[in-house]
């Protein structure tokens, strides 16, 4: 996986992701998302946990609770500007986002392992932390 941040879009899998999100123009791509981050049996693989910490910043952003713009966060901010009006995040959802992002720092995430094999674990913690209390 490429990876350049700690960000959740600092990273090939985030980038992909949002993207094709651009192919939706409701919730269905989050909801797919989380429920794969949840559903995986076993250790959770680092790009479903990936994809889920971008879908779980769609729904921080539709509630006007975003981290920073960036160039990497542009494609999901330009989708989340087009629908912020009309779309509402659903509570079902927000409740998954906050089990996945549980499901992400656990032990079986694949995607935590790898971070914390790098120098730069305590950022992409506190990265993800962030995440969580913008929920």
């Amino acid at each position: 996986m490429g990876t350049w941040a700690v960000d959740a879009f600092g990273n090939d899998y985030a980038q992909d992701w949002a993207q094709d999100l651009h192919e939706t123009s409701n919730l269905d791509a989050v909801a797919d998302t989380l429920n794969t981050a949840l559903d995986t049996p076993g250790e959770l693989d680092a790009p479903f946990a990936a994809e889920a910490l971008v879908a779980i910043e769609v729904l921080a952003r539709l509630q006007g609770k975003g981290g920073p713009r960036t160039d990497d966060s542009a494609s999901v901010d330009e989708w989340v500007e087009a629908r912020k009006p009309k779309t509402k995040p659903r509570a079902d959802l927000a409740e998954k986002a906050v089990r996945a992002l549980d499901r992400i720092l656990s032990e079986e995430s694949e995607l935590r392992a790898l971070w914390e094999e790098s120098e730069h674990y305590a950022e992409w913690l506190a990265s993800v932390e962030d995440l969580r209390s913008r929920l």
